[in-house]
């Protein structure tokens, strides 16, 4: 299990998994609960490389990053570790 620590949202940690190149298990602490929900359950099983693409560089309001842009550079950041 990856634990992440987000940065400018009001999630407080995001935790995931990354098996074969495919996320699994995404959940965020805090934050907008249901449309965190709703981003965990899309993002179930995809593609971590597409997930990055797709997800990288979302805003929410003026914070300059957002909760699925936060979960792309946590994914990222493990892609390049590995």
């Amino acid at each position: 299990m990856i634990e992440y620590k987000p940065k400018g949202t009001c999630s407080t940690k995001i935790t995931f998994t990354i098996d074969d190149n495919k996320i699994h298990g995404v959940c965020f602490k805090h934050g907008c609960e249901g449309n965190l929900s709703g981003i965990s359950k899309l993002v179930e099983g995809m593609d971590a490389e597409e997930l990055v693409k797709t997800l990288k560089g979302i805003q929410c309001g003026r914070r300059g990053t957002s909760c699925p842009d936060q979960l792309a550079i946590a994914v990222a950041a493990q892609l390049e570790h590995a």
